[in-house]
């Protein structure tokens, strides 16, 4: 199992942020330490995948000293967020959306440091998990 490192940073007046040196636009943020990990282990399992469905390459995880090495770096704190296995087959799909849609979606996800793939399946994933939290459970 690969394991990336990423850096939590903390201002006074910030929540727990998440970053990682090994793929840039990778970030997250969480309220909590515990949740800034789980958002972290979250963040990477969707960059990943959005690297794969666009055909690019998973880097290598760099060691820790090679992360604290850069100065920019030194002032987080280092962690490593195991990445998931590989074993899930992306699938090529041709969906239809509106033309300002599509628009608001490729802004969204290029801010926020996703492929428009990675987004999509993130969203898709939120509103499916939201939609089983109202519902009661199966008996």
């Amino acid at each position: 199992m690969r394991q990336f490192i990423a850096l939590i940073h903390k201002d006074a007046q910030s929540e727990f942020g998440v970053s990682f040196p090994d793929l840039p636009g990778c970030v997250t943020a969480g309220a909590t330490l515990d949740e800034a990990r789980d958002m972290a282990a979250e963040a990477l399992a969707l960059h990943l995948e959005g690297l794969t469905e666009d055909g690019e390459a998973i880097p290598e995880p760099s060691s820790l000293e090679a992360v604290m090495a850069d100065p920019a770096n030194r002032d987080g704190v280092a962690i490593l967020v195991a990445a998931p296995a590989q074993a899930v087959r992306s699938v090529r799909i041709n969906v239809t959306l509106p033309e300002d849609v599509l628009a608001s979606v490729d802004a969204y996800a290029s801010a926020n440091g996703y492929s428009r793939s990675g987004f999509l399946a993130y969203a898709a994933k939120a509103a499916m998990d939201r939609g089983n939290e109202r519902r009661p459970p199966k008996s």
